[in-house]
Order: structure tokens, then sequence, then C-alpha cells
């Protein structure tokens, strides 16, 4: 597996799986820590954890134009790995919101989150840039795609752990104050503190039999034990950003004493330029423009995968929360599912399609990003079923229910753990795939704008994952899981349906000649 590959890769590797490490421990707890802190409703801190994360993709070509400007590709990424640490550092520092504070202190929150996007911006991009340089090398170009499939896996290495330390470090916090974690207990805090006269006599009678099971004590003052216990659960989640900082601060050390060995890609050499026909001018803009719209068709697709993949954020974080049994294991933790399918499957499908390849089935690149949004939507149509038939409520309704009625009809954690099984293969034939997509059809001298409009979509599709726990609050979930399997279905179905042109496009080799010769010689 790492034989013949260059020696800059592992550094590499070691230095994103750092920073990986640390953007995963704090993307696994947001949205619910968002809601902890701040008392917001799930759709809320779902419409600010869609922001910053299409934030970070957007601000992605930001850092990309920096470096291309600068030509200092290490020192931009130097920069991110110090801005994102700072962006911790202000996440780290244990505040306890108040109806005085609230207001500022969320507004500190998102100029963290801001930072935090935009050091990733820096480095995200340009990180990958320095990988591909390694393989520019022609004794190392055959293992291009073998490096990069190690590079991702080592992504998934720092997600996979990540997920465990915020529950971790915020259950030992509670333990150390004689408290019990407990999923429900929070929401119901803020209500009881800002509407205490409103509180109907059930709400009262689910409150007192939560707090009980949280710790507190027959007669004790209610309303202190309601704000300590704010304050320590939302304490021990600022100490595990703590840990993204020391994550940070790592993978900058390895960056730095390693930097050595990686390559600094080179600014484009101007070269004498050459006159066309007109002819010849007509027939590259006409292969440039076909390109182009094959791309935007295959983005267009996309969008609709990373909105429904991308739930695992929000609304899924939010199921896992409150109808999944987690007396045990915590919500975030369910996040770590992804990453260990992706290390598993990785070899799986990968031999699954060298197989193919060898008896001559070979799937085209346009027809498994096809067959992966049908996966997709295997995924919600499952989850849709079992909501459908347990008759769950919106999430809302439910967390209105008495603990005991709410206790006995939680799913087991299998049905989470078999929906992120579909939702990864998914992955594992669209994400690689629509890279080896872009770089097949992008014309040579756009390559760079193309990887770029790659992300854009991604950003397109994180920009609105709010509209999930938005359906998950007010709707019975099976009719938002729906949504998204119709949504899923239907980008499946447009997407068979341009197969063939898809597969012309991108084997059209000759055609592209002219383009690319234009851009060696660096023709306008």
């Amino acid at each position: 597996m790492f034989k013949n590959q260059p020696k800059g890769l592992i550094p590499a590797a070691l230095s994103n799986m750092g920073e990986r490490f640390g953007y995963y421990i704090m993307n696994a707890v947001l949205v619910l820590f968002l809601c902890s802190k701040f008392g917001l409703s799930g759709d809320e801190s779902s419409l600010i954890y869609s922001f910053f994360y299409a934030g970070i993709y957007i601000l992605s070509l930001v850092g990309g134009i920096i470096a291309d400007k600068t030509q200092n590709y290490k020192g931009t990424i130097i920069n991110g790995l110090i801005i994102m640490t700072a962006g911790y550092v202000v996440l780290s520092i244990p505040i306890l919101a108040s109806p005085e504070n609230k207001s500022w202190l969320l507004a500190l929150t998102c100029a963290a989150l801001f930072l935090i996007a935009f050091g990733n911006g820096l480095f995200k991009g340009n990180l990958q840039a320095i990988v591909g340089q390694l393989y520019d090398n022609p004794r190392y170009s055959a293992q291009r795609d073998s490096g990069f499939q190690i590079f991702y896996v080592f992504i998934n290495i720092g997600g996979l752990i990540a997920p465990f330390v915020a529950p971790m470090l915020r259950s030992w916090w509670l333990d150390v104050h004689n408290m019990a974690y407990n999923a429900d207990f929070p929401a119901l805090c803020h209500q009881y503190l800002s509407v205490t006269d409103n509180m109907g006599m059930e709400n009262m009678d689910n409150l007192y039999a939560v707090a009980t099971a949280a710790g507190h004590t027959a007669g004790a003052d209610l309303q202190a034990f309601c704000s300590q216990y704010l304050d320590v659960f939302n304490t021990g989640i600022h100490y595990s950003f703590i840990a993204s900082v020391a994550a940070m601060l790592i993978s900058l050390t390895i960056f730095i004493c390693t930097k050595k060995q990686l390559p600094t890609p080179a600014a484009r050499a101007k070269v004498e330029s050459v006159k066309y026909t007109e002819a010849e001018k007509k027939a590259m803009a006409k292969e440039i423009k076909q390109r182009m719209v094959a791309l935007f068709a295959v983005l267009g697709i996309v969008i609709f995968f990373w909105l429904s993949f991308h739930q695992n954020g929000t609304s899924l974080s939010l199921f896992a929360r409150d109808f999944v049994a987690t007396d045990t294991i915590a919500p975030e933790i369910w996040q770590a599912v992804n990453p260990f399918f992706v290390i598993v499957l990785t070899p799986l499908v990968m031999l699954l399609f060298t197989s193919l390849s060898r008896r001559g089935r070979e799937i085209s690149t346009p027809k498994k990003i096809a067959i992966g949004m049908g996966l997709a939507g295997l995924a919600y149509l499952f989850l849709c079923i079992y909501c459908w038939s347990q008759g769950y409520p919106s999430g809302d309704a439910f967390r209105a229910l008495p603990a005991a009625a709410k206790e006995g009809v939680k799913a087991g954690p299998w049905v989470l753990i078999a929906l992120y099984f579909f939702l990864t293969v998914a992955e594992l034939f669209i994400s690689p795939l629509g890279l080896s997509f872009v770089s097949k059809v992008a014309p040579k001298h756009l390559q760079g704008l193309c990887q770029g409009l790659w992300l854009g979509a991604t950003a397109v599709g994180n920009l609105f994952l709010w509209v999930g726990p938005l359906m998950y609050e007010n709707w019975p979930i099976s009719y938002a899981w729906g949504v998204f399997f119709g949504a899923c279905l239907l980008s499946m179905g447009v997407m068979f349906g341009m197969v063939k042109w898809l597969e012309r496009v991108t084997s059209d080799a000759p055609a592209a000649a002219p383009a690319e010769k234009a851009e060696e010689e660096n023709v306008i």
C-alpha cells in the first residue's frame, strides 16, 4: 500500500489528520452544543451550522486564490493552522450563557466559527495541491490514485477518533460534579429557566423526572440545579475544544518540521503564443463549452448528495439525540460510524472496481455517481419506512412527551449503523470519483477553476442543510426522510439519463487536444 510512494506523503497526511481530528471534535458536537449552550432550537442551531459548513468550502476558493497570487503555498497553510487555532481557543473559553450576555456571546461564538472556516480555507485545498505536486514527478505519477486514497484514509482516522473526545470529557466533568448525562435535560433547563410560569403540569412532571435522573435531589432548589447543570454540561464541551487546540498545534508542528520534504507548486511558465485559424478557435470554444456544460450538469446533481449526506451533522444528530436510545452511547459518537465504514469499506470498493475492470465490465465514473445517488436514496428510504412504522411524530412533539413514553419507543443503535452503512457506500461512489470526473472533463487550462467549482457545489449543498432540521422539528420525521429519499431518487434518474452523453464527453480525448494545446501555448 505504501510501496513506491513519495516520502512527503505521510508527513502531509499526518498533518492533515491532526487538523481533521481537531475539526471533527468540534463538528461532532456543534449543533447539539449550540442547543445546550444558548437554548437554540434544532433548526436555529442547524442554520448556523449550515452557513459555517458552506463557508469552509467557499473560503477554500479564497485560500487557493491567495496561495496562487502569493506563490507561498506553505506559508498560507501555516497561517491557516494558526487562524484555526485562534478560533478553537475562543471556543474553549467556558462562559455561562445568560439572558444578559447571550447576544454578544453567540456573536463571539459565530466569530470563532468564522476563524475556523477561514483558516480551513487557507489550509484545506492548498495542502491537497501540494500532495498533488508530489505525483507530478514521473517516478511517482502512476501512484497518484493510491496516494490520494491513503491521504483520504488518514483523514477518516482523525474523524473516527474525534467524536469520542467531547462526550468523554463532558461525562467526566459531569461525574466530577455528581451529575449524570441526560440528552433531554439541557433543553428542559432552558425552557424552565426562561418560561417557568408557562410550563404545564405535564411538562413540570417530565422536568422533575429527567432532573432526578440527571442527579437532582428531591427538595433541592430546581432552578439552581438547572443553572448549574447547564454550566457543568457546557463547560465539559468547552474543554473538548482544548483538545482541538492541541490537535492544531500538533498538526502545525508536523508541517513546519517536514515542510522541506514537500514540493512548492511553481508558477506556470509563460510560453510564446501562437495563432489559430477561426475554424480552430471555434472548435476549441465548442469543446470547452461542451465540457463545462457536462461539469455543471454533474455539479447540479451532487448538490443534492451533499445536502442529504451532511445531514449527519444536523438532523441525523438530532435524531440520534431524540429518537435513539443513548443511555450508554452519546449521540455525538454516532458520527464516528461513517469514518469507520470509510476505512473498512474503501479497500472492498476498490477491489470491486478492479475486479469488474479485469472482467471487461468496468463501470464508468458517471454511472458510479448515479449508483451512489441511488444508494444514498436507499439509506433514507430505510429510515423513512422505519420511522413511519414506529409512528414517530416531529422532533418538537416527541420531546414534549413524558420521559417514560419516549423511552418505550426509542430506536436501537442498529438503525443508525444500517443508515450510515448505506450513506458511506454512497459516499465512496461519489466523493472521490467526483474529483476524478472533474479532472477528466475539465479543460487543462481550467483545472483549478473546475476543482473550485466542485467545492462550490459542496458549499451550496451545505448552505441548505438547515432544511433538514426545519422539516424534522415540524413534520412527522418520516416525511423529512421521505423528502431526502425523493431528492436522491430524482437525482439518480437524471444522472442515469445523462450517462451516455457524459461518457462520450469524458472519453473524447482527441477533441480535447486543441484546447490543451492552446493552454500549453498560452493562447487567449
